[in-house]
């Protein structure tokens, strides 16, 4: 069942409302700017402007008046992300905005609500925290050098060597200036084009110069980027997992693919992959219990001062309350299917299909080999191989994050169980991994061939049942059902029927129902897992994220069946 868990967050909203203000205060600010540029300016005000600024300067600084109008509606938007630089930018553009507005008409309405504006937010400006990715923002800002010199190139050799298009003949420098004109000038400084193609170009330069401004923009203002981790990070990480995990996400933490935020005592850990806007850690924080709410906080401060929406994917149940009392959202996102082992049997009329495929696979000569680590690398050929034809049969790709993928270096640290035909061929295996600290082991990779006998994965899952029991596990997770238990009452909120729409209309993607329908037949217990978000403005940010994470990037397989 969906779970919209309300905020009961003691912090203070003022902060976020100051923050919107201040924001659609910008948005507005922008549009006061641009339907200030293009409105005459009063003639008894410009009157004696004349003998001040010379027309030229006036009618540009209406365009300039245009263009930060521009930039502040961009802006604003960035001013909710708390960005740094678009503080910075913002304010220098009020500055610019006060002058322009008296420049080209004495406009001191417009320039007053600018410095209005900019005072706010020079007093809010402990608020804007969030970081941009410093090589990026250099990046943008050698960005925006070369856009305007190359917009200068561009315009300056064309019309030099085009002049024909046009009714003047441009030398080098009569062809630098009318390019600045097309930026600074109402009128283009009378610019009249001849020929169609002399039309084009000088929209072209307009076209050029936006696109290559933006470019640089974006690039001064994107999310700060995710940069190797060091070694001894991965072993710190390592040593906490190995001490306090308890659930079967604790071996994933591990992977390559991870980066690391240790909480302020050092104690606890949050294995986290950043994509775009979001920071999607898998599971809940490990570590001492009594660190918790430290490593959750700590850690959403940190995703704001890098421009992230912190995310925990696949958590239990036990810290819904604290993650709420945290400001954060809760959603179910299915359930995790756990074998009982000091119970399961195949005694009785429950067992009769299993004991039937069991049998049968051992009287076609079938067998089960167990292999410890470390593994062989002439048996993980032959795994390969299986799970190639595995990938191809499915018509997809490694999917990661939450999952194992075939790496040889993770499987030769598995324990392996391999289905063998009686000729000795590998036709099916899977690979466990450990919790830590709970009696309980967790099934990753199940991969088969194409074509195998009726009941093999069923021989592979009831032997390695029998084997873990053997070894004195508890139990054995089967992993997560993705969105089961969800949306089944008519009273379910209406996300919740989304959720469940999306289930039966993705099913023939993913055959969600199908694989579900398969754990069913070894009457697991189930336990329900939750996507933790900060809010629903974040939620499609997040989402996209958790896709980019489990995909490897690969978005366009990201469609196709999963793979392992």
């Amino acid at each position: 069942m969906i779970q919209a868990i309300p905020s009961n967050n003691s912090r203070s909203p003022h902060p976020r409302f100051w923050l919107w203000n201040a924001t659609l205060l910008t948005a507005g600010m922008g549009i006061v700017n641009l339907v200030s540029a293009v409105t005459p300016s009063l003639h008894n005000r410009v009157r004696w402007l004349n003998d001040l600024f010379p027309f030229p300067v006036r009618a540009g600084a209406h365009v300039f008046a245009a263009v930060i109008g521009f930039l502040l509606l961009v802006l604003s938007a960035n001013l909710l992300r708390r960005k740094q630089v678009a503080w910075l930018l913002t304010v220098a553009l009020l500055i610019l905005s006060i002058i322009s507005n008296l420049i080209k008409g004495w406009d001191y309405e417009e320039s007053i609500l600018s410095g209005v504006l900019l005072v706010k937010l020079l007093l809010m400006r402990q608020q804007f925290t969030a970081q941009s990715d410093r090589p990026s923002i250099a990046q943008g800002i050698r960005g925006v050098i070369a856009a305007l010199l190359f917009t200068l190139a561009y315009g300056t050799l064309g019309f030099y060597l085009m002049d024909r298009h046009y009714s003047v003949n441009f030398d080098l420098g009569s062809a630098i200036l009318q390019t600045l004109a097309m930026f600074f000038a109402e009128d283009n400084a009378g610019l009249q084009s001849t020929t169609r193609f002399g039309r084009f170009f000088a929209n072209s330069i307009y076209m050029i110069g936006a696109v290559t401004m933006s470019y640089g923009v974006w690039m001064l203002l994107r999310p700060v980027l995710s940069r190797g981790i060091t070694v001894s990070d991965r072993q710190r990480a390592q040593a906490i997992v190995k001490q306090h995990g308890r659930s079967s996400l604790a071996r994933f933490t591990l992977f390559d693919d991870k980066h690391y935020y240790f909480s302020p005592s050092g104690q606890s850990v949050i294995a986290y992959v950043p994509k775009g806007r979001g920071a999607i850690a898998l599971g809940d924080p490990i570590g001492p219990s009594k660190d918790r709410q430290e490593a959750i906080v700590g850690f959403q401060q940190f995703c704001g001062r890098n421009d992230w929406y912190p995310a925990f994917y696949q958590t239990l149940p036990d810290d819904l309350e604290l993650y709420a009392s945290l400001g954060l959202q809760a959603l179910q996102i299915g359930e995790e299917s756990i074998v009982d082992l000091h119970t399961f049997t195949l005694e009785g009329k429950p067992g009769k299909n299993l004991r039937t495929s069991i049998n049968k696979m051992i009287k076609t000569g079938h067998c089960i080999e167990f292999y410890s680590p470390p593994i062989a690398n002439s048996l993980l050929k032959e795994l390969r191989f299986v799970s190639d034809e595995w990938l191809q049969m499915m018509q997809g790709s490694e999917k990661r994050f939450s999952l194992g993928w075939f790496d040889e270096a993770y499987l030769q640290d598995c324990k392996i169980a391999v289905v063998r035909s009686a000729d000795g061929q590998v036709t099916a295996f899977a690979n466990v991994i450990p919790e830590y600290q709970l009696n309980e082991i967790t099934i990753d990779m199940m991969r088969r061939r194409q074509n195998v006998e009726n009941g093999t994965m069923d021989f592979l899952f009831v032997s390695l049942f029998q084997h873990c029991k053997k070894q004195g596990y508890d139990s054995l997770n089967l992993g997560l059902s993705a969105l089961s238990g969800i949306g089944r009452c008519k009273q379910s909120p209406r996300l919740e029927k989304a959720v469940r729409y999306l289930y039966s209309h993705l099913n023939q993607f993913y055959n969600f129902q199908g694989l579900h329908a398969y754990k069913e037949k070894f009457y697991p217990s189930w336990e329900p897992r939750y996507l933790i978000y900060p809010s629903w403005f974040a939620l499609p940010d997040v989402v996209v994220a958790l896709v980019r994470a489990d995909s490897g990037d690969r978005l366009l397989d990201y469609l196709k069946p999963t793979g392992g």
